[in-house]
């Protein structure tokens, strides 16, 4: 149990320092404005798979260049990771497309949809009533 809860904590730290350092430190035009929305540290602490959203992109295709961008950039954003832990190690990052937001915004469109057709089809048939 213990395990899961250093892994949960060192995921959440490089959350938080990943969002702040891209912001502040990666000049790279392709990259834009990048939300980091998730991580996950393997059980060894030796590798994280970061998870990205890019405004303004609406899948992964459309992030591409950002995420290579990134992944280019990552062995930078690992050394000033571990300039702030105080670890032993720091885990080698990978960067992925988080298309879970999108997910969501075309569930809650398609619901929406059915709950306006639905009210018309109600409205319909008290008109005729």
């Amino acid at each position: 149990m213990k395990e899961f809860s250093r892994t949960a904590r060192i995921a959440d730290f490089l959350k938080r320092e990943l969002g702040t350092l891209i912001q502040l430190e990666l000049r790279d035009p392709r990259i834009g404005m990048v939300s980091v929305t998730d991580a996950e540290v393997s059980r060894d602490l030796s590798h994280a798979k970061i998870y990205v959203t890019v405004m303004g992109k609406d899948s992964a295709e459309e992030a591409a260049e950002a995420l290579a961008a990134l992944n280019k950039a990552a062995g930078y954003l690992r050394s000033h990771i571990a300039k702030v832990n105080n670890a032993r190690t720091t885990p080698q990052l990978r960067f992925f497309y988080d298309a879970s937001i999108d997910r969501g915004q075309r569930l809650s469109a398609l619901i929406q949809r059915a709950v306006d057709s639905d009210r018309s089809r109600q409205a319909d048939n008290d008109d005729e009533a």
